[in-house]
Formats: C-alpha cells, sequence, structure tokens
C-alpha cells in the first residue's frame, strides 16, 4: 500500500512539472508574440512618418514647380490628390481655387469638391457660397451628375423664403441642359419628378381644372417664350375643356398657320376646329386658306366650301365673307387665257348673286350685302383681267339700281372704274347722274364733276357742269332747311309731349301719395290710441342720457313714431328726460364711423323695401355693417340712407356705383362727410377749363342710349367714357360728354359729327369748355343776399302757415289798462319782428278770447 502511495505522489509531482514547463513555454511563446507585435507597431510607424515626410516633400516640390509653370496641368492634379491625402483642407481649398481659375475642372474634381464643401457647410451652413460654386461648376461641361447634385442640394434649402421657386427654377436649368443626355438624363427628369410629386402630396386641397383666363394667361406666357411643342400642349388642354370656344380654335390655327406650317397638323386642327364650332364663319374661311395654302385639291377645296354653305351661319353677312373668300381661291386660280377655268369663275360670281337673293334674303330678311361689294369685285376682274367694260358697266348699273345711287362713295367708285379702264365720255356721263342722284355728299360730287370738266372738258361742257352743279347745290340747300325746321318742330313737340307726361305723372304720384298717407295716417292713429293706454308703464323704464339723441334720431326717422299722429299733449322727450323704449335688439347705442360709411342719394320716394334692395346692390363692395334709410314724419321714404360697412377698403369700391340706375332713376353715391367739420366739402367737382381729349355733344334725341353713342363715336378713336347727362329723374337732357384717349381722337369726331343728324336730331358737337361756376362764397365775385329769406314749405305759404295769434296781440297801440296779460311782451313782438315772445300757457290765451 505504502509503495502504491508513493507511486501516486511522484506521477503527481511528474504531472505538475509538465504542466509548469508547458505555462513556462507559453508564457514565453506570448512574450515573442507582444515583442514582435511592438515591433511592428514601431515598423509602421516609422513607416508612417516616412510617408508623411515623402508627400510634404512632394507637395513642396509640386508648388514649387507650379510656381516655376502655373499652367502644368498634370501638377495640379497631383497637388490636389495629395492634398486630399494628407486631409489639409486649406491648402486642399486653394489649390482647387488655384487650378479653377486656370483651367476648366473635370466632373470628378468639382463632384470631390462639392461634396467637401457640402459636408463642411453642415458645421458652417454658407448655402450663397455653395450656390456660387455651384454656377461655376455647370458653366464648365454639361455634367448631369453636377446638375443632379446641384438640385439635390437646393431641396434642403426648400423650407427657407422662395425656397420652393429657387429648387424648382434650378431643375427646370437642369433639364434644359442636360435632360437630353442619352445615358444620365432620365436621372435628372426623376429627380424632378419626384420633387414635383413630394410637394403635390403635401396639398390637401383638390385641385381644380383650369379656367378659360388662367389658361388664356398661360397661353400667353408660352407664346413669349417661343417652344412649339410647349405651345401646342397648352392649346391642346386648353381645347380640350374648352372645345366650343372659336375664339381659341382661331387663336391655335393662327399659330399653325404662321409658325408651324405642318401640313397635317394644320389641317386636321382646322378640322377639328370647324367641327366643333360650325356656326363660326371665320373658322371655315381660316380652313379654306390653309387647304389652298398646303396645295389641296380643287374638289377637296370646293366640298369644305360646300359644308360651310350648310352649317348655318348666325348673320348675313357671314355668307358674304364665306363667299368672298370662295371667288378669291377661284380668281387666282384662273390663268384668264383658258375659257373654262374663267367660265367656271363668272357661274361662281353668278351662283353666288343667286344664292344671297334667294337662301339669304328668305332666312335674314337682307342680303347681307347693301354695298354689292361682290358685284364690285366681279366688275373689277371683268375690267381689268378680261378686258370687258361693257359687263362692268351693266353690273355697276345693277348695283346703283339696288338703293347705291344715292351714295357718293358709290359713284366715287364706279367712276373711278371709268376712269382706269373705261373713257372719257362714260366718266363724264357717270358722274352727271352722280349730281342728280347723289344725296349724302352732294357737294363732293359737284366738286369733282367740275374738276374733271377743268381738266378735260370743253367750254360747252364747262357751262352744263356749272349749271347742274348750281341747280342741284340749290335744290340741296332747300331740302336741307326744311327738314330742319321739321326736326325743330318735331323735337319742340316731344319736349311738350314730355313736360305733359311728367305734369300728369306727378299729379298722379301726388294723388296716391295722399291716398297712401291717409291710410298710414290712419293706421298710425289706431296703434298710437292702442299703445297709449298700455305705454305708462314703459315710459318710466326708458333711458336716459348718452341715448336721448340716438332716440330723438329714431323718432325722426321712424314710420309716423311720436310724429304728427302722437296723442295731444304728447311732446319728444328732450335732453335728460326720459325716452322711449328702445327696440329689441338695440340694447346698444348705434356706433357709427363716417369714414365707412357712404351716403346715397336722388332715389324714388316710392322705393320699396329699399334696404333689402341697397343691401343686394352693395354686398359685392364688401361686408355690410347697417344700413339706415332715412324716412319722415309720415312714415314715408325721403330718397337718401346711410350704409356702414365693416371696412374701411369697402367705401371705395362703394363709390364706384356712383349713378348706376336704380329703378330707371341714378343713384347718386358719396362719401360721407360732416359737413359741420367740412362745409366747403363737395363731392362732384366741376372742371373749369378746356377739355380738348373731351367732346360735348348737344341736340341729342332722348331715346339715345350710351351704348348706341358709344357705336357712334367709336370708328373717330379710343373712347375712355361716355356721360350722358340727365336730371335728378334720370330723364335724359339731350346732353353727352365724350372723353377719348387722345386729343387728335376728339379734334377728328369734332369735325366729322358736328351737324350730323342722330335718328332725325341735328346735334352740335364741341370740346368741352365748361363755364366758370360761381357759388355763394366771399370772393366768389357773386353779391351774398344781405336780407334772409323767409322759409316757407314747397308749396309757399300755406294755410297751416297763418299766424294763430289773436289780432289783439298785433294791434301795437293798446291802452295798457286794456290788457290783462302779456302785454309788454305783445308790444315788443309787435315793434321787433326778430325779438322774441314770452310764451303763453292755454288759460292765457282763453282769457284773452273771453276778454275780447
Amino acid at each position: 500500500m505504502a509503495a502504491a502511495s508513493n507511486a501516486e505522489h511522484t506521477q503527481l509531482q511528474d504531472m505538475e512539472e509538465d504542466v509548469g514547463m508547458e505555462e513556462r513555454e507559453m508564457d514565453s511563446e506570448d512574450n515573442e508574440e507582444e515583442d514582435m507585435g511592438e515591433e511592428n507597431v514601431d515598423d509602421e510607424e516609422d513607416d508612417s512618418s516616412e510617408d508623411e515626410k515623402e508627400n510634404e516633400a512632394e507637395i513642396q516640390r509640386l508648388e514649387e514647380q507650379l510656381s516655376i509653370n502655373a499652367f502644368d496641368y498634370n501638377c495640379h492634379v497631383d497637388l490636389i490628390k495629395l492634398l486630399k491625402q494628407e486631409g489639409e483642407l486649406f491648402s486642399l481649398r486653394k489649390a482647387r481655387q488655384r487650378m479653377s481659375e486656370l483651367f476648366p475642372l473635370t466632373e470628378e474634381i468639382w463632384l470631390d469638391w462639392l461634396k467637401d464643401e457640402i459636408h463642411l457647410s453642415e458645421e458652417e451652413p454658407n448655402r450663397e457660397k455653395l450656390y456660387e460654386l455651384f454656377e461655376r461648376a455647370v458653366k464648365d461641361y454639361i455634367c448631369p451628375d453636377i446638375w443632379l447634385e446641384y438640385a439635390q442640394y437646393s431641396i434642403g434649402g426648400m423650407g427657407l423664403p422662395g425656397g420652393i421657386d429657387k429648387v424648382r427654377s434650378i431643375f427646370e436649368r437642369a433639364v434644359t441642359a442636360v435632360g437630353l443626355h442619352m445615358t444620365k438624363g432620365q436621372m435628372v427628369w426623376e429627380a424632378y419628378r419626384e420633387f414635383e410629386n413630394a410637394i403635390f402630396s403635401t396639398l390637401q386641397l383638390a385641385a381644380e381644372p383650369p379656367k378659360m383666363a388662367e389658361y388664356q394667361n398661360y397661353i400667353d406666357f408660352e407664346l413669349k417664350e417661343g417652344d412649339p411643342a410647349r405651345i401646342q400642349i397648352i392649346f391642346e388642354r386648353t381645347l380640350a375643356e374648352n372645345c366650343l370656344v372659336p375664339d381659341m380654335w382661331a387663336k391655335y390655327n393662327t399659330y399653325l398657320d404662321r409658325q408651324l406650317k405642318i401640313k397635317d397638323l394644320v389641317v386636321s386642327t382646322h378640322d377639328r376646329a370647324v367641327r366643333n364650332c360650325p356656326w363660326t364663319m371665320g373658322l371655315w374661311k381660316s380652313y379654306l386658306l390653309a387647304l389652298e395654302r398646303h396645295g389641296a385639291d380643287h374638289q377637296t377645296i370646293s366640298d369644305v366650301f360646300e359644308k360651310a354653305l350648310s352649317a348655318g351661319f348666325i348673320q348675313a353677312t357671314d355668307y358674304v365673307e364665306i363667299w368672298q373668300a370662295y371667288l378669291d381661291y377661284l380668281r387666282r386660280r384662273v390663268d384668264f387665257k383658258s375659257s373654262k377655268e374663267l367660265e367656271e369663275l363668272r357661274g361662281a360670281f353668278a351662283r353666288s348673286l343667286d344664292y344671297m337673293k334667294q337662301d339669304v334674303e328668305e332666312r335674314f330678311g337682307e342680303s347681307g350685302d347693301p354695298s354689292c361689294i361682290i358685284m364690285q369685285i366681279w366688275a373689277k376682274i371683268e375690267a381689268l383681267h378680261c378686258k370687258n367694260m361693257q359687263k362692268a358697266r351693266e353690273l355697276w348699273d345693277t348695283i346703283m339700281t339696288k338703293g347705291n345711287a344715292k351714295y357718293a362713295n358709290m359713284w366715287m367708285e364706279y367712276y373711278n372704274l371709268e376712269r382706269s379702264y373705261g373713257d372719257s365720255a362714260h366718266c363724264r356721263k357717270a358722274l352727271h347722274r352722280a349730281v342728280q342722284c347723289t344725296s349724302d355728299y352732294p357737294e363732293h360730287v359737284c366738286e369733282v364733276l367740275l374738276t374733271f370738266e377743268r381738266v378735260e372738258g370743253s367750254l360747252e361742257d364747262w357751262d352744263l357742269a356749272v349749271q347742274k352743279t348750281e341747280t342741284r347745290l340749290s335744290r340741296v340747300n332747300e331740302q336741307r332747311v326744311a327738314v330742319k325746321e321739321a326736326n325743330m318742330a318735331r323735337q319742340e313737340e316731344d319736349r311738350a309731349e314730355q313736360r305733359r307726361r311728367a305734369k300728369s305723372d306727378k299729379k298722379a304720384q301726388k294723388k296716391m301719395g295722399k291716398d297712401v298717407h291717409a291710410g298710414e295716417k290712419r293706421k298710425a292713429q289706431q296703434d298710437y290710441e292702442d299703445n297709449w293706454n298700455n305705454g305708462t308703464e314703459q315710459a318710466s323704464k326708458r333711458h336716459r342720457g348718452d341715448e336721448d339723441q340716438t332716440i330723438e334720431e329714431q323718432m325722426e326717422t321712424e314710420t309716423g313714431l311720436l310724429g304728427k299722429n302722437a296723442p295731444p299733449g304728447f311732446k319728444k322727450p328732450q335732453q335728460g328726460a326720459s325716452a322711449a323704449p328702445p327696440k329689441q335688439g338695440d340694447d346698444k347705442p348705434e356706433l357709427r364711423s363716417d369714414d365707412n360709411s357712404v351716403f346715397i342719394s336722388n332715389l324714388a320716394y316710392t322705393l320699396e323695401e329699399p334696404e333689402a334692395k341697397l343691401r343686394t346692390m352693395f354686398e359685392p363692395c364688401g361686408p355690410i355693417s347697417q344700413i339706415r334709410p332715412v324716412f319722415s314724419t309720415k312714415g314715408t321714404f325721403k330718397g337718401y340712407c346711410y350704409i356702414q360697412f365693416e371696412s374701411v377698403v369697402s367705401v371705395s369700391e362703394a363709390l364706384k356705383l356712383d349713378r348706376q340706375e336704380m329703378e330707371n332713376r341714378p343713384m347718386f353715391v358719396s362719401p360721407c362727410v360732416d359737413k359741420n367739420k367740412n362745409p366747403d366739402f363737395k363731392v362732384f367737382k366741376y372742371n373749369t377749363s378746356i377739355e380738348k381729349q373731351k367732346i360735348f355733344i348737344s341736340g341729342l334725341p332722348f331715346s339715345c342710349t350710351k351704348k348706341q353713342l358709344e357705336e357712334v363715336c367709336s370708328s373717330y378713336g379710343t373712347i375712355r367714357d361716355v356721360r350722358l347727362v340727365t336730371y335728378r329723374s334720370g330723364k335724359p337732357k339731350g346732353l353727352a360728354y365724350v372723353e377719348f384717349a387722345e386729343e387728335t381722337h376728339a379734334s377728328q369726331a369734332v369735325l366729322k359729327m358736328d351737324g350730323t343728324v342722330i335718328d332725325g336730331n341735328t346735334i352740335s358737337v364741341a370740346i368741352s369748355n365748361p363755364p366758370r361756376r360761381n357759388m355763394d362764397k366771399p370772393g366768389s365775385g357773386r353779391p351774398l343776399d344781405p336780407i334772409p329769406r323767409q322759409v316757407y314749405g314747397a308749396r309757399g305759404k300755406g294755410r297751416t302757415q297763418l299766424s294763430m295769434v289773436p289780432r289783439s296781440l298785433h294791434r301795437q297801440n293798446l291802452p295798457a289798462n286794456n290788457v290783462e296779460n302779456g302785454t309788454s311782451a305783445a308790444a315788443s313782438a309787435s315793434t321787433s319782428a326778430t325779438a322774441e315772445t314770452k310764451s303763453l300757457s292755454n288759460s292765457d290765451f282763453a282769457r284773452m278770447l273771453l276778454n275780447k
């Protein structure tokens, strides 16, 4: 047993020694590895320090080389790479800046530079400097990546003021510059689309289709830019939503005809236009011209013309114009040497005249060609191209028989035709007929005849011309005098008739007003009798103080309240006395602001529900705070009111409605001004100097409207304003003012219009030169009235204004003992008309009457 234990002990010792040896070996290996690691680190540090020294030496060498030759491109590139490796940002920026000043940088160099600057700007944001750097980068080369980086960087600033517009403008420039790049252009488009989708997704409003005016503005903008593709697409978008607007089709066709001139596109668009708006003659006319312009065959053009005739135009003149367009086409294709085409043209002219006489006159009651333009063109073609003056004269005879012989310009057209292609005998014959037939400008025709005979006629011809012209002009003058006298007599009759009608209307209105007042008086009397018995308790609760003035105004303006129909002995509440209770809803004092108010006057006294009608008219001007129509004590409307808006801005819009008609009567709108504070304020100030751009017209018929006068004057120039002068009742005075854009237009209108006849009235036209108006003010030249006038009612001194003082009080030399009461007061009253009499009670008057 002992031997066994010793053996085991020996084995354990051996194992421990082996383990110890292994541990010592492992420690020695670890120490060796650590020594080797430290040696490697030392070696790496030595290597890096050596590399840094080498790089610094290389950088120094490159800078020295650049100082010798600044245009060494490879030296710049190597220097930038070394500085980027070293992390010398300041030196790197300087090197890049120096190279960019000498050479355009490649895309790689720019992208590295931009990314480094973007990274640095995160700590010190300075977007403007980076924008400037990007602008320099995109100018060197067409680089899609740089543009894409530029756009993506700008997106980071879209939250700044104007940021979205900035991003959108950069994307627009990018797609313009590199959008057509074969391999990378699509990336810019995709980024742009994603940006717009992101913006659109943030909008919560439902998108409405653009209106016609918005489309028009968009089209005008694209036309100025001049991009054909964008112009075409915006026109197509507009017409897809507004296909029944002829003006838009006409505008699109005009652009295609003048700019693109692509046959298939032009012809198809014209065809779509007439199919959408077949009633518009202008579209058919442009369609025919487009077909001829692009070389369409004769059968196609003829078919389109026949379709146009069956389209159903809305006026007779449209058929005249479409026939003219077709006849012009036929004339251009005639050789005038080939009888076939010439006969076809003559047949078309004859057919057009038959069509006007039969189809057009039956439908519209007129031919649409009163001046016979088609026949005039036919006559010129026969005279000029065919040398057939006989046919031309036959045509002109037909023209004159259609009511044109009284017009001087028609005879001058015929005379000029004979002068150019005829002979002197026919010229003389035409002028002699013109002198006998012309009624609008016979003086001009006579002068032309005399001039012709001076140049080509004999003495006998001259004597005959003088005799005929003198006889004709004498007869014309007699007719004009007779017409003028007849017109004056008719005008006088019209004025007398209008005065009779006005007088009868006034009597009827007055009678009707009396009936209305009588009914209201009876009704108000009954209401007051009912309220009088129940009003004692309420009278003690009436408001006092600052509300007295408001209550008194209500009493004066409400319909009959506390007026002449009040019970006997009732007096209006004086200041400080009890007042009537306000209406429901008027618990607070009425706040009035003249700055927010306008004054409306010249309204009809018979206007029903003035508040509702005025609210409807003035609500578009702005929110209305209150409308205060003014009524008399009898409850009748006085014809004026006040309108108070919530904002001062609404006042200017309301003033634009001045002289608008309400129930056939001009309404005057003026600022609400306190005359006590501004006694000299005038709403309308007359101009007292000559107005060279404005004309004054008198003698107009009373039936003349503003639109008719504009049509008459528009032929002489651009009109700014037309104002018909009326009475306060709205009835015309036969006067008007017309303002032109330029003085020359006004002068031309005076020369042409003065003495002309409108609806049987001979008008007078002159440059506006209003006389100076003298007002009753000191220094105005008009003497002031030193004696104050006694004020009576509208009918003078009526019965109710007679003195009710007993005659005893009017006696000036009464004995003192004959007067018991009020003697001294009555005597003083009789000696001075302005002296105040002592107030007497009812009992005093009773005693005086009894004593008498």
